[in-house]
């Protein structure tokens, strides 16, 4: 059959099963295998059966011809057999058209560059749908996109953080919606609109029961995965008990729902019993494979497991091994396995006997991020925290004098800078905090490559600075809330940094536009009553004990006492009910102001005591000579009296 006969053949009928388009298109390759419209027809037909690795072989059966006359399907044939670098290359180089770039968005979603996906997706919307399927089509698909920045940690450049009216009139948006505040950790948002989201697949009219049970499968097993999270353990056993999760089609799904049920039993399972449960679980095809970050926490828990089955050198040469394929790789995919590593190491120890052990295996991995970060978590654990402040300060030391930018972005890495800042606040030493956070900002808004910096982290470090009443820190808060601005103009928290920074250094650096953003003083000040707070008075802090405060306190209000009662035992025994007590009855009898001495012995020895009187002074008398007798000697008066008789003599 010639090239015109199928063309006409075609035309003629009306085929609108995909397995009457093959046959056709079979019938005609027989008479001639290159004959580039039939390969054409076939490859579409087994596009639209689901053949994709068939499809994939026609076009490269066909040629070159073949894969640029047909680019869309070449390159959505690349896409669904995984073939993602590839696809992404055909797509770029084809002639731009919605369908292209909607092949290429998608791909570019699959290869998880969520950021160029996002923008393609921006574009197409912004161009205005074809279709009225298609507007549907791309706010499902800008949604998933937005859910996996956030999960990607690049939640700045999500746009929209709240779902609108039009994302809750369709299950998939609001499932999407709600992937998003579960990556944001917003987990009371996530369930409202989980159960939206089921709601509404269920109340489909167009939808039968198994196509209804087919789609609300995610949403329950992400319901199971956001019960977990909020320990609501009898909703998440409940859901579990419902689910029959070794139905699940989808073998990833399946998967999640799994560790999702395992991990949310009340009761401990047997560890033994969970690693086999675990590791039965068949494995996923390569299109059915999950995101990297999603595959990196499946491999965490399953070392985890590994671990509670006592297998430590087991983890410890599997977790050595990925660490030392991914040297490339950040620290924030790798540092859970060092963690996981220095756990089989210490095999499951902690507290001294732990750090005994890891201290040694950090000089053999001196660069090692997650292995810093465990043993400092060690030394937490025992109080020291100034061993945690020198590790970590001689961990950064060692990245300094890299030569690498690599080592320089793990330094300033928004996770360490946050460790050892709240470090330092652990030992007031704020100042310290506010150089890092200062030096982090400097970094990353030097050393972006065009691409945007950590916006919590330039954002806790202008706060920081605004602290300070040096005029530099000002200027450096000020440049580091431009750049954010920059980036978003509409961010408020931003502005009013950006305020703060210049309004007493440099006002002419602000605009009308930005401080019009601000809300107005009447609105911050309508809930506060001026004159309540004026009766209250001014609040004085209390002083600390080492400084005298110049302010005087307010004299209190005398409390009445109650009169305290004192029980029989302790009353004398001539007391009287009513009779007036003696208050100088602790005091000795001479003491008493009413005490007078009795005698003349009393009297003269009384008046003798007698305290600012005059004082009779006595002329002292003067020695009476005595006279010697004849003799000589020391004795003197002594010798003339009579010795009286005893032993001896002897006085």
């Amino acid at each position: 059959m010639s090239l015109s006969s199928l063309a006409a053949l075609l035309s003629k009928t009306k085929l609108d099963d995909p397995e009457d388009v093959l046959r056709a298109a079979n019938e005609a390759l027989k008479k001639n295998r290159t004959n580039p419209e039939a390969l054409h027809v076939k490859a579409i037909a087994l596009l639209k059966l689901d053949r994709f690795e068939d499809a994939l072989n026609v076009f490269e059966d066909g040629g070159n011809k073949l894969q640029e006359t047909a680019a869309l399907g070449y390159s959505y044939a690349l896409y669904k057999a995984m073939e993602l670098e590839k696809a992404e290359e055909v797509a770029s180089k084809a002639e731009q058209s919605r369908g292209i770039s909607h092949v290429l968005a998608q791909t570019l979603y699959r290869a998880e560059k969520f950021d160029q996906s996002a923008k393609l997706y921006s574009q197409l919307s912004s161009q205005g749908p074809e279709q009225e399927e298609e507007e549907n089509d791309l706010r499902i698909n800008s949604g998933a996109v937005d859910a996996q920045l956030e999960w990607q940690g690049n939640g700045s450049l999500v746009k929209k953080k709240k779902p609108d009216r039009v994302d809750m009139e369709a299950f998939e948006t609001a499932f999407n919606a709600a992937c998003g505040s579960v990556a944001r950790g917003e987990l009371a948002q996530a369930e409202i609109l989980l159960k939206r989201a089921e709601d509404l697949c269920n109340s489909l009219d167009d939808l039968t029961d198994e196509e209804k049970k087919a789609e609300t499968l995610p949403i329950n097993v992400q319901q199971l995965y956001v019960f977990s999270m909020q320990g609501k353990t009898d909703a998440a056993e409940k859901l579990s008990a419902r689910l029959d999760i070794n139905q699940i089609p989808d073998l990833s799904t399946r998967r999640i729902a799994q560790l999702s049920s395992l991990s949310s039993a009340k009761e401990t399972s047997n560890p033994y019993l969970m690693h086999r449960l675990t590791h039965a679980a068949p494995s996923t095809p390569k299109s059915d494979e999950p995101f990297r970050f999603q595959s990196s926490i499946l491999r965490q828990n399953t070392h985890v497991l590994d671990l509670l089955a006592l297998k430590y050198s087991g983890v410890a040469n599997s977790t050595s091994s990925y660490i030392a394929k991914n040297a490339d790789a950040s620290p924030t995919s790798t540092s859970p396995f060092s963690v996981i590593n220095a756990a089989a190491h210490a095999q499951n120890q902690t507290g001294k006997a732990a750090i005994k052990v890891l201290v040694p295996l950090l000089e053999k991995r001196p660069n090692d991020a997650g292995l810093v970060l465990a043993i400092v978590h060690l030394y937490l654990l025992t109080n020291n925290h100034a061993a945690a402040v020198h590790l970590l300060e001689g961990f950064f030391k060692k990245l300094e004098q890299s030569e690498s930018s690599k080592d320089l972005d793990v330094r300033y890495s928004p996770g360490l800078i946050a460790t050892i800042v709240s470090l330092y606040a652990a030992q007031s030493r704020k100042s310290h905090g506010r150089i890092e956070l200062a030096k982090a900002a400097n970094h990353w808004r030097t050393n972006s490559k065009g691409s945007q910096p950590p916006a919590s982290l330039l954002r806790a470090a202008g706060i920081s600075l605004l602290d300070s009443n040096d005029e530099d820190d000002l200027n450096e808060a000020g440049a580091i809330f431009t750049a954010i601005n920059a980036h978003d103009p509409s961010d408020q928290a931003a502005v009013a940094g950006l305020i703060a920074a210049y309004a007493t250094s440099d006002p002419s650096k602000l605009t009308d536009s930005q401080i019009a953003l601000l809300p107005p003083t009447a609105r911050l000040i309508q809930n506060i009553d001026a004159a309540a707070l004026e009766d209250a008075g001014v609040a004085v802090p209390p002083q600390p004990a080492t400084t005298t405060s110049k302010k005087r306190a307010a004299p209190e209000k005398e409390k009445p006492t109650k009169p305290h009662k004192i029980r029989k035992t302790r009353m004398p025994k001539d007391y009287v009910e009513g009779k007036k007590v003696d208050p100088e009855r602790w005091l000795p009898l001479k003491d008493r102001s009413y005490y007078r001495p009795k005698g003349r012995k009393g009297k003269k020895k009384d008046a003798g005591l007698t305290q600012g009187g005059v004082v009779a002074e006595d002329k002292p008398s003067a020695p009476e000579v005595q006279k010697s007798g004849g003799g000589g000697g020391g004795g003197g008066g002594a010798q003339n009296k009579k010795k009286k008789k005893g032993k001896g003599g002897k006085w």
